[in-house]
């Protein structure tokens, strides 16, 4: 994989703003990414154990539940457990960012977002992402090969 090599994936969009889930899915749409989109944290929870997206753009303020209570159920989960989790939200506090990484963000974006910033920080959880599950796949195949032959 070269560094001009665009890996593109699924990636679950969630914000209870239309206009906002609209930006960011114009930022990243010409990258070749499949863009789903859920506008509040059940739906969010949902769709992301139903579709099991590469990376979750997670609001934090949303109605019926928190961005940092989907990611923490997220995490807690064994299927979703190790999908990238960008926490995009107007807060701004040290104390935000703080209870976003306890929730189990991978990394935190402040609104307004910068397009570039936002391209470069899905780019690199994508590729993260991509490498974790060559290497779940190589391990597995491994102790397949290990495994001891029937009797």
């Amino acid at each position: 994989m070269t560094n001009t090599e665009t890996i593109t994936g699924r990636i679950l969009i969630a914000d209870d703003n239309e206009q906002n889930r609209e930006l960011l899915e114009a930022y990243l749409s010409d990258e070749g990414h499949e863009i789903l989109m859920s506008e509040d944290g059940q739906k969010t929870l949902d769709k992301a154990r139903a579709e099991l997206p590469d990376l979750i753009l997670l609001d934090i303020m949303m109605p019926k539940m928190s961005g940092y209570e989907v990611c923490q159920q997220l995490r807690s989960a064994e299927e979703t457990k190790r999908i990238p989790i960008l926490m995009v939200t107007a807060l701004k506090e040290s104390g935000d960012i703080e209870k976003a990484v306890a929730a189990g963000a991978d990394d935190f974006l402040s609104k307004p977002v910068n397009r570039l910033e936002l391209k470069t920080r899905v780019r690199s959880l994508l590729r993260v992402r991509h490498l974790t599950s060559e290497r779940d796949r190589l391990l597995a195949y491994l102790q397949e090969v290990d495994a001891p032959l029937p009797k």
